[in-house]
């Protein structure tokens, strides 16, 4: 197996790689190789949210928050906000009043109602505050996101109403991809 690896990427790159075998699986180890970052593992960075569900959140440092929230790069807050159609200037009148100032309020939310979403897009505005408003699963990973660039954001959060569950149907396309993408046949 290792011997067809090395021979398709000799083919591909036209040049000689050298590879070690890692866990029973080959690894480039040269110039230019791509690493991957956990970035939640990383505490200098500050919080970051590991996981959400109906009852709230749960952040890297192991805190688990009920309820919604509202998280900044050092620090978190319970939101008192009981969802999105009760969204108003005054609940986010937080977020104008912090110096320093901050670049941008990610609001997450746990619906897709156009008008509840409109109304909290003018509240923002009525707050004069810069907003992203995204679903709730989305908010959290552009917080993480943004907050490991070491960018002045903080996160709105709102627990989403419920968790797609996946089917048999989602397994079994999430295996087929994987199978896709680790046969060799695709080298």
């Amino acid at each position: 197996m290792l011997s067809n690896v090395l021979r398709r990427a000799n083919v591909i790159k036209n040049a000689t790689p050298i590879l070690s075998s890692v866990r029973g699986k080959a690894a480039y180890e040269g110039d230019g190789k791509t690493t991957v970052k956990v970035i939640n593992q990383d505490y200098e960075l500050g919080l970051m949210i590991d996981s959400y569900a109906t009852y709230g959140f749960k952040l890297n440092n192991g805190l688990t928050v009920l309820g919604p929230m509202a998280i900044f790069p050092k620090s978190v807050l319970s939101w008192q906000v009981s969802g999105t159609a009760n969204i108003t200037p005054e609940s986010l009148r937080l977020f104008k009043l912090l110096e320093p100032k901050l670049d941008l309020v990610i609001i997450g939310v746990d619906c897709n109602e156009r008008a509840a979403i409109d109304s909290t897009f003018r509240a923002a505005r009525a707050a004069q505050i810069n907003v992203e408003i995204l679903p709730t699963e989305h908010a959290c990973s552009t917080f993480n996101f943004l907050n490991a660039e070491g960018r002045s954001v903080c996160a709105a959060l709102l627990p989403p109403l419920a968790i797609r569950n996946m089917t048999e149907d989602d397994m079994l396309a999430t295996k087929m991809h994987y199978k896709d993408v680790f046969n060799a046949a695709n080298y």
